[in-house]
């Protein structure tokens, strides 16, 4: 089984970043109040990124009092919220499966467990739909016994029998996690066993007593954006101050990740250190006894899967002759003994075309397995090395859908795959990678009644003449008269694709009520590799506001909707996206969801993960870049005397990767200036929102009310 570490939740900013005390000044982690600069002394409402302070919680508490009693006393609420949990909860979803210990693991919550059960099946009770779960963690059990809050972040278990796993566990939902040994033939934690207090942090496993860990060794050593940049090795029974440090990073890097590549029987092929000097820009480094050797690999390249031998790994930019977007591989051990020689020992795997992108990568036992994106739906191709070359085979599995690998067997070639569209249900379907068969194992029931709509793609044209796609979900009985309330997401930032996806929530909530729902594809995403979303990156980040700007236009020209009926809703990185639409065009929309946003950008950098995105967005302490930020940075350019649609704004306590002071100033600063908002604050959950089914029923239910109350009634 693996676990993404501090790595993924940076990435998924879904990317692809607060210690508790309950006083007026609370103990702060790394990035919760930046340091003091001329713009912050001047922000009256800096107070605001006080997490913990019982002003701001004050504050909080009486902005959650006035939303609730305009959106949780709306008839509609309480069943929306019924019919969000019945979702939520419901005992015949697809249990989501993870390879291990030759068997199945699953991450299951209900209404008995709110926080989960970790739990184990054996591979062919599984694949014969009839899966003979056992608990190993009860996460509801541990938090009453511990006084806790528990949520799940994953476990990494040491190959090859995968009995003894580092857990990951959240206090609260944030990224920074504790980490515990257990042993899942007991099913108890190790009581002597390795254990490391909350941080964002990441292990791997070297062998049964020795492991590689990037952490905080109790010198702040952070970097800017509160990841670890310092990697040591610990051996079992040493504290941590007599582990052995083998590689020491910077503290402007963005982050540090230190990977062990182990072949299918658990052997150690390799110790690498992917050093993220930039989000998007790395240095890989191989740990050669107590050298770190750095490999001649380009900048942006990102390591993908290890399969018999060769390093997998796909280039953002071109590169030895390969494009940018193209997935390459190494040969391990010609490297190993030639670091130099790297270039001479990469073979191309696959160089997308024009109109796809390489979406995700996993590895078999024997194979690489690619989910690609063509013209932005699904395939899943197969790779297997013949000699030096790839040969490539795509598993006949539902077109037009979105298609994602769901977990990958690194000791055999089995792998899972989930197919879904806006109105067709997931479905799970089992892969072998070599012989290419395809079984479907579950189908997810419908949620809603999709039979009254229909999916089309469009392109509009955006303010440089570039096309952009987007899907539009409507009924199929629809006056032409821009009527149809319309719900528009868009994300567009870290290459990230939003393909079709089954939304249950939102086909239950919206669509059975008549609404329409729209994905705009803008630049800045991954949906045509990585051009695309270079093409909107610094200070060309105003492209992704026009092309958004251009899709609710051209769902105007084409009478759709109009700006009566059109909302908007984006998160984390689309916060940024919605909250400058708002500032930008506040004639287009007459409802906003702006949730766990970044929306300062002259401080973003400043705040929680912030300092890593810089790659992303620029650098506002920098006089250029704070040029260009400034032109569009939603906090600073909310104007007075300005008619601006009424949000709804929506962050978590908890959020240790985008700051919630975000979301507390913007509204604190509509109401200086008098302008109308709504403003709710999660006290759990973490950046994404979703750890408690309640908790997440109650927050689609609070959505939802808003977007009726502005776009239907």
């Amino acid at each position: 089984m693996r676990t993404f570490g501090f790595v993924a939740v940076g990435l998924l900013l879904t990317l692809g970043a607060c210690a508790e005390m309950d006083v007026d000044e609370p103990k702060m982690t790394a990035g919760d109040v930046a340091t003091p600069t001329a713009q912050a002394s001047s922000d009256p409402n800096i107070w605001l990124e006080d997490v913990h302070s019982s002003k701001a919680l004050k504050w909080v508490e009486a902005e959650n009092a006035k939303t609730a009693a305009r959106l949780e006393t709306d008839p509609r609420y309480e069943i929306y919220r019924k019919e969000a949990l019945a979702i939520f909860t419901a005992q015949d979803r697809i249990a989501s499966p993870e390879f291990r210990a030759g068997g199945i693991d699953n991450i299951w919550q209900d209404d008995e467990h709110q926080h989960g059960i970790w739990r184990h099946s054996s591979l062919a009770a599984y694949l014969a739909g009839r899966p003979d779960w056992h608990t190993l963690i009860d996460l509801d059990r541990l938090s009453k016994a511990e006084g806790r809050n528990w949520i799940w972040k994953g476990a990494s278990c040491l190959q090859p029998d995968e009995r003894y796993c580092l857990v990951h566990l959240s206090d609260g939902g944030g990224d920074a996690v504790e980490i515990r040994e257990f042993d899942t033939t007991t099913r108890e934690f190790i009581g002597d066993g390795f254990h490391f207090d909350r941080a964002k942090q990441s292990v791997d496993w070297i062998d049964r007593d020795t492991l590689i860990v990037a952490r905080d060794w109790g010198g702040s050593e952070l970097t800017e954006a509160g990841y670890p940049y310092v990697v040591k090795v610990l051996r079992r029974g040493q504290p941590l101050s007599a582990a052995h440090e083998v590689f020491r990073g910077d503290r402007k890097d963005a982050f540090i990740f230190p990977r062990v590549l182990h072949d299918p029987d658990g052997d150690v092929r390799a110790i690498m250190v992917e050093r993220r000097i930039g989000f998007f820009e790395s240095e890989v480094y191989l740990i050669l006894g107590d050298k770190a050797v750095k490999l001649p690999l380009p900048k942006k390249t990102t390591y993908q899967a290890f399969v018999k031998g060769a390093v997998v790994f796909t280039i953002e930019e071109d590169w030895n002759g390969y494009k940018a977007g193209a997935l390459v591989a190494y040969d391990l051990d010609a490297v190993r003994r030639h670091p130099a020689s790297l270039a001479a020992h990469t073979k191309l795997i696959l160089q997308p075309a024009s109109n796809q992108t390489i979406d995700n990568v996993d590895g078999t036992r024997d194979s690489v397995v690619v989910q690609l994106l063509n013209n932005v739906t699904g395939v899943i191709e197969v790779y297997h090395r013949k000699g030096s070359a790839w040969r490539a085979k795509r598993l006949a599995l539902p077109r037009k859908s979105s298609l994602v690998i769901k977990a990958a067997s690194k000791t055999s070639n089995r792998l899972f795959v989930s197919s879904e569209s806006f109105l067709e249900p997931t479905a799970l379907w089992a892969a072998d990678a070599q012989s290419g068969r395809v079984q479907l194992i579950a189908q997810l029931p419908a949620r809603f009644d999709g039979s009254h709509h229909v999916v089309e793609q469009h392109w509009a044209t955006s303010t440089d003449g570039t096309k952009v796609p987007y899907f539009l979900v409507r009924p199929k009985i629809m006056e032409s008269d821009g009527s149809t309330p319309v719900l528009m997401y868009g994300y567009g930032g870290f290459q990230i694709s939003k393909p079709p996806a089954y939304l249950p929530e939102m086909g239950k909530l919206w669509l059975e009520r008549g609404g329409a729902y729209v994905i705009a594809n803008i630049r800045g995403g991954g949906e045509f590799g990585p051009a695309w979303h270079q093409s909107a990156l610094r200070e060309h980040r105003q492209r992704a506001f026009d092309d958004f700007a251009a899709v609710a236009r051209d769902l105007f020209n084409r009478r759709i909707t109009s700006p009566r009926h059109l909302g908007i809703y984006g998160r984390s990185n689309g916060g940024v996206l919605t909250s400058v639409s708002m500032t930008q065009h506040p004639e287009l929309f007459n409802a906003v969801v702006i949730e766990s946003p970044l929306i300062d950008m002259l401080r973003y950098n400043h705040l929680s993960a912030g300092a890593s995105w810089v790659s992303e967005y620029g650098n506002p302490d920098i006089p250029g870049d704070r040029a260009f930020i400034a032109r569009y940075s939603a906090y600073q350019n909310l104007k007075p005397g300005v008619h601006y649609p009424e949000p709804y704004i929506t962050t978590n306590t908890e959020d240790d990767r985008v700051h919630p002071g975000h979301a507390r100033k913007f509204a604190a600063r509509l109401s200086e200036i008098g302008a109308p908002y709504l403003y709710y604050e999660n006290t759990f959950g973490g950046h994404a929102n979703d750890a408690d089914p309640e908790l997440n029923a109650r927050r689609w239910a609070r959505h939802y009310v808003y977007l009726a109350q502005k776009l239907m009634d």
